[in-house]
């Protein structure tokens, strides 16, 4: 019911992304987002004290100390969604330990796999797509990083401004 209101938007794991992402989505692991990211930020930061006008104020002005990572991705969300990509995302169990590794967004572009990490922060780690594109080396197409970081490259990961998103959507389109 939530899917069919629009209110939501769905990301599903894909299990073996070497194959194709929508013939190996578990339809029993996936991740929701809200569609109108304006609610979600009301929804989230909403306070019956009244703070709410000063949170709001701190996060316009770049000066709220909070890890803002679910905002970020759900941003991204919106934005793959409405340019036509159904969204992906890829977990696997780390060698020997109980964590997990995980890729944000996976599209596919010129049949081959664009990993995409999404961070709120101006983070310099990048476990996650460095070990899937050693997994899946033959299959990556480009791999991205989406954060505050202006627009650079190390080795064969792309960083990008997160407003850049749309723009790197369409380019891998053509």
């Amino acid at each position: 019911e939530l899917l069919d209101s629009k209110t939501v938007l769905i990301s599903h794991n894909v299990t073996d992304p070497s194959v194709s992402l929508s013939a190996t989505a578990d339809e029993e692991s996936y991740k929701l987002y809200l569609s109108d990211i304006g609610l979600f930020t009301s929804l989230l930061f909403n306070s019956a004290d009244k703070l709410n006008t000063k949170i709001y104020s701190k996060l316009l002005s770049d000066k709220l100390d909070v890890n803002l990572g679910y905002m970020y991705e759900n941003v991204a969300a919106q934005i793959i969604a409405s340019s036509g990509n159904r969204l992906f995302y890829h977990t696997w169990k780390k060698d020997d330990d109980v964590h997990h590794y995980e890729i944000d967004f996976l599209i596919a572009s010129n049949a081959k796999l664009v990993p995409m990490e999404i961070k709120s922060s101006n983070v310099n780690t990048q476990k996650s797509i460095s070990a899937f594109s050693v997994k899946y080396s033959k299959k990556v197409y480009r791999q991205y990083l989406f954060s505050q970081k202006d627009v650079g490259h190390k080795e064969q990961l792309i960083y990008k401004p997160i407003y850049m998103l749309p723009f790197v959507l369409e380019e891998l389109s053509e």
